[in-house]
């Protein structure tokens, strides 16, 4: 895998991964997601994902619909806490229409009044919908309760009451506070030429006026352990144990990626897969997860189980914890840990899609790809000590924060 870069004047970067496939992927990756939302704007970095689809100077939202539609192509687009992605998957011979869909959306968006008061119908049933997922909406309430206070723990779809008082003014407001060109990568995959790609990025977005970043996003404050039951009147209870953790530039983060990977990975022979669900058959569903993002992180254990069971598992989980914290691993059990992780990283970048994505992230992030060689090398040099160190500044039970829906 090569990936070429180059910058436009304007700050807005160019990245391309050239492949043999047929198929062709490309995106806009905008560094702005929840967490830079003022208090009055929640919600908003989503509303702008759902309504920018809703017209042009030159589209409606039919013809927005129709243009890859028509020759078999996909247009898609979503928000994370830290950043809103439209991207396009396709032919490669459509790469050019793909590539000037996706800039007229980003750059000539008019967002009508009359698609506003539409999408915000389509949105509110999207949280009703999802308060109606107990397993889903206790990773807002536990992010919630961990940055309390801070956009960062906002969950993404915002609120009725918000919904309801955005406008044309203040979704444009928004774009022109965070949608800023150096914030921007346009990244591409397909067995496409650079030189081409090049080509048409300039024509596309060389000329968009520069607009750089001056703001700056809120610090993370200090973080102070919680514990939390919400009555929620669900068959089964519901409970996440986590902490805030390492960000994307930490130099542990490989390592933590590694430890969640062996504690509750997507693995079936995950430590906590085995204990509570193999062994005891306390929970259908027991994970792990590690999210690092520009200056936090956060790492959760969730899991669901029968209310008579719930001290049981918990007890389990923190067995496991202390395990992990005071066991170091053989030499045949991380050399293990690593091929599994590293082979799960392997298949994942056999998927254009997510190679595209990853590549625009990093290069969003870090201003730069890494080969996959290297990640490899990286999880490679861990140790078990690392491990250990790593599992003592992150999983002592005296940190962690607890939220329980029962």
């Amino acid at each position: 895998m090569v990936a070429e870069h180059h910058t436009l004047n304007n700050g807005i970067r160019i990245v391309h991964i050239r492949t043999n496939s047929a198929v062709g992927y490309c995106g806009m990756m905008i560094n702005t997601g929840t967490r830079d939302e003022f208090e009055d704007e929640h919600g908003i970095a989503h509303f702008i994902e759902h309504i920018i689809f809703k017209g042009t100077k030159k589209r409606k939202a039919f013809h927005i619909m129709s243009r890859l539609e028509d020759v078999g192509g996909e247009l898609n687009a979503y928000t994370t806490k830290e950043e809103t992605v439209i991207h396009a998957t396709f032919l490669k011979d459509d790469f050019n229409r793909a590539a000037e869909l996706i800039s007229d959306i980003v750059f000539n968006s008019t967002f009508p009044e009359k698609e506003l008061k539409k999408e915000k119908e389509v949105i509110l049933d999207e949280i009703n919908s999802y308060k109606d997922s107990p397993a889903e909406l206790i990773f807002d309430d536990f992010e919630d309760l961990v940055y309390k206070d801070h956009p960062f723990g906002r969950n993404i779809l915002g609120t009725k009451k918000h919904l309801k008082k955005f406008n044309k003014t203040s979704v444009t407001n928004f774009i022109k506070r965070t949608y800023n060109t150096d914030q921007m990568v346009f990244c591409s995959v397909g067995n496409i030429g650079f030189h081409r790609v090049k080509k048409i990025a300039e024509k596309l977005f060389g000329e968009v006026p520069s607009n750089l970043r001056t703001n700056e996003r809120l610090p993370i404050g200090l973080y102070i352990p919680q514990s939390k039951t919400v009555k929620k009147g669900t068959y089964q209870y519901h409970c996440i144990i986590g902490r805030p953790c390492y960000d994307l530039k930490h130099p542990k983060r490989i390592g933590m990626y590694l430890l969640n990977n062996i504690l509750g990975g997507p693995g079936m022979n995950s430590r906590l897969n085995l204990s509570l669900r193999e062994r005891n058959g306390y929970a259908y569903n027991i994970e792990s997860n590690f999210s690092p993002y520009t200056d936090t992180g956060i790492f959760s254990i969730y899991f669901g189980t029968d209310k008579e069971n719930l001290s049981k598992a918990t007890e389990l989980v923190l067995k496991e914890l202390d395990r992990i914290r005071n066991q170091k691993l053989g030499v045949l059990q991380l050399l293990k840990a690593k091929r599994q992780l590293i082979g799960q990283l392997a298949i994942a970048s056999d998927n254009s899609e997510i190679l595209m994505l990853n590549a625009a992230r990093s290069v969003l992030i870090y201003d730069t790809i890494d080969a996959i060689e290297t990640v490899y090398n990286q999880i490679d040099a861990i140790s078990a000590h690392d491990i250990i160190e790593i599992a003592n500044e992150t999983l002592d039970p005296s940190s962690l924060s607890f939220l329980i829906y029962k």
